[in-house]
């Protein structure tokens, strides 16, 4: 049983006429006719009976009459209350700053024009830290980089990120390495090993029994690349931490490392979903929907598509 059979049924009853219920409902008579007819036939009996002057309910009509306009009217009044009644609130959003730079102002803009009760309260911290907060109930949601600091979290697979060599553009370096093995001798400014990404990048030298050339640590993402910018060293990093800088195509070169296990996971993780607002549930819908579509609009690159099986 659908609304739109209840409500062609009750309008034709109420204006004695198939053909006057189909041009007051902007239908076609048949689709009146149709939806009625598979109604009765769910019902297994007539409804309306047809008279020299039009259409009249029959007693089993009659008795089904009420009911279908009260259920129409709790139908329509749930809707309207659905309209006015939109999500408000604040919700606590942890992003990197890699992360932050691509996915933060779109988030913000889609989250305005769709929930513009809500306001988001965004952090933006190195992965540990971030993991840190969500535990203590600080934030409601957060992109990280791993998981072990889980304590009853729900953890969703965003995206994967592609590590890419970056240096400057007036570095001398005339063909950019996309190996590891190619970039092991190139002093390398990095992230400290409290940051997600830095595991990813000592893991992947790790494998081939290697180790990078660090000559600095620094976790300011600003201080790091403007580094890479002076010439002082190389980095290695996904692209989202290029969306920040102005002008990059002339200040930086970069290259997509190729090897296997070069990519960092981006977790999108939450407090349970018992503990979760409507507002919170909502954000975390609408990154998704906006990661996705930088991601297809070619805004995020550098992105393995595995996330897309599960959005």
């Amino acid at each position: 049983m659908e609304l739109r059979q209840l409500r062609y049924l009750v309008r034709t009853i109420e204006l004695g006429s198939i053909s006057q219920a189909a041009l007051d409902l902007g239908v076609a008579q048949s689709a009146v006719s149709l939806q009625i007819q598979r109604l009765e036939g769910e019902l297994a009996t007539r409804l309306l009976q047809r008279t020299p002057s039009g259409v009249i309910p029959t007693d089993a009509g009659i008795a089904f009459l009420s009911h279908a306009q009260l259920a129409l009217r709790h139908a329509d009044e749930a809707m309207l209350a659905a309209r006015q009644s939109r999500l408000s609130g604040v919700v606590g959003l942890g992003l990197a700053p890699t992360t932050a730079g691509v996915l933060g102002v779109p988030l913000l803009q889609a989250m305005q024009t769709q929930y513009p009760d809500i306001r988001i309260h965004l952090v933006e911290g190195m992965s540990g830290h971030l993991g840190q907060m969500l535990n203590a109930r600080e934030i409601d949601l957060a992109v990280l980089f791993g998981a072990d600091q889980a304590r009853r979290w729900t953890v969703q697979h965003l995206l994967d990120e592609r590590l890419f060599f970056v240096c400057g553009a007036q570095s001398g370096i005339e063909q950019l390495p996309t190996t590891l093995t190619a970039i092991a001798d190139t002093p390398l400014v990095l992230p400290t090993h409290r940051h997600g990404l830095r595991r990813v990048i000592d893991a992947a030298f790790g494998s081939l029994n290697q180790q990078a050339n660090i000559v600095a640590e620094v976790d300011s993402l600003y201080v790091l690349m403007d580094m890479v910018a002076a010439g002082m060293a190389a980095t290695l990093q996904p692209w989202s931490a290029l969306a920040r800088q102005q002008e990059a195509g002339s200040r930086l070169r970069w290259a997509e490392i190729t090897d296997a296990g070069t990519s960092r996971r981006n977790l999108l993780c939450s407090l349970s979903d018992d503990e979760l607002s409507p507002a919170a549930l909502a954000t975390r819908g609408v990154l998704r929907q906006v990661a996705a579509q930088l991601v297809d609009d070619g805004r995020w690159k550098g992105v393995m598509r595995g996330y897309l099986e599960s959005r």
